[in-house]
């Protein structure tokens, strides 16, 4: 199951300004990648929802969200789709370099519920002065370790990594599947 048919791009634009904004306007994209990976983690096995819906991919130096990661390529500047995320661009963030994002818009909170917020905030404040390497170390789990490279992370190993049982991974699967049915 690619958990990525269920990307919510408002939703993910505005928890990038959000993390922007706690890490005082400006973060690389590599941190920002895995405070989404683990906020997204802890809120679908809490919660029962991701906060984004991305799809994560396991890279060399942890899992990437694959539509954010799409997005951000697109605004630096260096994705086929450029040219189609203007607004983005203009209107929400920007790259300073070719790593680092930067917010040109507050956050619209309206778009963020207070358990994405608690979320977020607990891996923005586990990981915001951490180096890359502790970062990237921290990425690499169960969930990562049992995905092929530049293969989709399951769900499954997502929420057993998260300490799930399998009833309530079978249950957290067939509700996606049933969100993914009416999209």
């Amino acid at each position: 199951m690619k958990e990525a048919k269920l990307f919510k791009q408002n939703v993910a634009i505005q928890a990038i300004l959000y993390i922007l904004k706690r890490m005082g306007g400006t973060c690389d994209i590599h941190k920002c990648h895995k405070i989404l990976y683990f906020a997204d983690n802890e809120h679908l096995s809490k919660y029962g929802r991701s906060i984004t819906g991305d799809a994560y991919v396991r890279m060399d130096f942890g899992p990437v969200p694959t539509c954010i990661y799409d997005l951000f390529k697109a605004v630096r500047g260096d994705s086929y789709f450029a040219s189609q995320v203007d607004d983005v661009r203009k209107n929400y963030f920007h790259f300073v370099n070719n790593k680092d994002i930067e917010a040109v818009a507050s956050p619209d909170m309206s778009y963020l519920s207070e358990s994405d917020v608690e979320m977020l905030d607990k891996y923005i404040d586990q990981l915001k002065s951490k180096a890359f390497n502790e970062v990237s170390d921290a990425s690499h789990g169960y969930a990562w370790s049992h995905t092929a490279q530049n293969g989709v992370i399951s769900v499954r190993d997502r929420l057993t990594e998260m300490g799930d049982s399998d009833d309530y991974i079978n249950y957290i699967e067939e509700q996606m599947r049933a969100e993914e049915a009416v999209l």
